[in-house]
């Protein structure tokens, strides 16, 4: 334990991570001149999604199969805010976030309890819940959703009905919500996770709230997975039932495993793959399912620790 925990503290600037972010901003800054900008928005909407429950299952080891509604959660709360409250998008993004943390805290506080599949199933079954919920209350509208987002002006200056404005919004919310994740990863609280992921009952034994850890990082991915589903809800101006649904549980989970579990920047590339290929099979006659299915099967076989882990290993070797 004491090795994990102080492995990341031996002073050692993390040049590979610097770099790694740095391309990735930069490819992401010149992005809108060779790719559709509302591609590149909808990419690092869901990547931080996905990072979000890599920190919970990669970091932490906690298999969450209802992670759509702490995002969903967070795209209802912002269409409501922003279409009948008046709030602006800054404000209506910590309303979402709010909404996902309290949720995240009740899923997490009657889940932690449980370990492994006890505690995917209840995260599934509470999830499941909350879509049942949306679907009959009032405000959301049912399957129609709530549709017409505005986007606001922020901070009064930006108009985010402007396309540069708003693709030059998510990138700083995409940057805020990742550089949490990522501080969140690189400190003591961080390598605790990780040893708790490694042998619970070490940990137990050398005096760590086991319960308390896992808790507070189930919430601090639920508020920064609320973020990413409330930008989402600006840049399509919509919030529908799928934003709740297991479909997207599912997908989040097949991001991760493509990309790299436990890999800071791995549920970017799983996102930039699964996101790519729903935007090829849209124009095909072919089913899609099929296609992406077959192409998972693919990426697990060939690339057994996901995309970001095998360069890795391949790089070190």
């Amino acid at each position: 334990m004491a090795n994990t925990t102080t492995s990341i503290e031996n002073g050692k600037f993390d040049w590979a991570a610097l770099l790694g972010s740095l391309a990735i901003f930069a490819l992401l800054a010149i992005g809108p001149f060779f790719i559709y900008p509302v591609f590149l928005m909808k990419l690092m909407c869901y990547a931080l999604f996905a990072a979000t429950f890599n920190l919970v299952f990669g970091y932490a080891g906690l298999m969450s199969f209802g992670h759509a509604a702490l995002w969903g959660a967070g795209a209802y709360m912002v269409a409501q805010s922003s279409k009948f409250w008046g709030f602006g998008p800054v404000e209506a993004l910590f309303a979402g976030m709010a909404i996902a943390g309290v949720l995240g805290a009740i899923i997490g506080w009657l889940a932690i309890r449980r370990k492994g599949i006890e505690f995917g199933m209840i995260t599934l079954a509470l999830a499941e819940l909350f879509a049942f919920l949306m679907l009959q209350m009032p405000f959301t509208n049912g399957e129609d959703g709530i549709q017409g987002v505005p986007r606001g002006v922020a901070f009064g200056v930006f108009d985010l009905a402007e396309p540069a404005n708003i693709y030059v919004y998510v990138m700083v919310v995409f940057a805020i919500g990742m550089f949490a994740l990522w501080r969140t990863v690189h400190s003591p609280f961080g390598a605790i996770l990780r040893a708790i992921r490694d042998h619970e009952n070490r940990a137990v034994s050398l005096g760590y709230d086991v319960g308390r850890f896992k808790l507070i990082a189930f919430v601090i991915s639920a508020v920064i997975a609320g973020l990413a589903g409330g930008t989402k809800a600006l840049v399509f101006q919509y919030a529908v039932l799928d934003d709740v649904s297991f479909h997207l549980s599912g997908q989040v989970v097949m991001m991760v495993l493509l990309g790299g579990l436990g890999r800071f920047f791995g549920p970017f590339v799983g996102a930039a793959i699964m996101i790519a290929l729903d935007s090829f099979l849209a124009e095909s006659a072919f089913p899609a399912p099929v296609i992406a299915g077959v192409a998972f099967v693919l990426c697990v076989l060939l690339f057994r620790r996901g995309v970001v882990g095998e360069i890795g290993e391949r790089l070190r070797s």
